[in-house]
């Protein structure tokens, strides 16, 4: 798939980039090839493959999910400009 000049301009401005004259056939044969190689992948034959969320056949190390911290409302809350009912009390925002 080949791009032409409007093309690569349409995108170098929805990327807010500024591409100058001089960089404009570079870009154009990069963002081609890009655009090749996405083909190319993109008509291979994939039936029976298993999709994966990692392309390395591994496990998530998982943990317990243990309480390591008691909770320390109180302190926090002492130090607090204004609690009211063990709660935070803040500036209404949004009449």
């Amino acid at each position: 798939m080949s791009l032409k000049q409007d093309e690569i301009i349409k995108i170098s401005n929805l990327a807010k980039l500024n591409i100058s004259d001089e960089q404009m056939g570079e870009y154009e044969n990069r963002l081609t090839s890009i655009l090749d190689l996405a083909e190319q992948m993109g008509s291979i034959d994939t039936t029976g493959v298993e999709p994966m969320s990692h392309p390395l056949h591994m496990t998530q190390r998982l943990r317990e999910d243990v309480v390591t911290e008691g909770s320390q409302r109180e302190h926090f809350q002492e130090h607090a400009p204004s609690v009211e009912k063990g709660l935070f009390v803040v500036p209404k925002v949004i009449e």
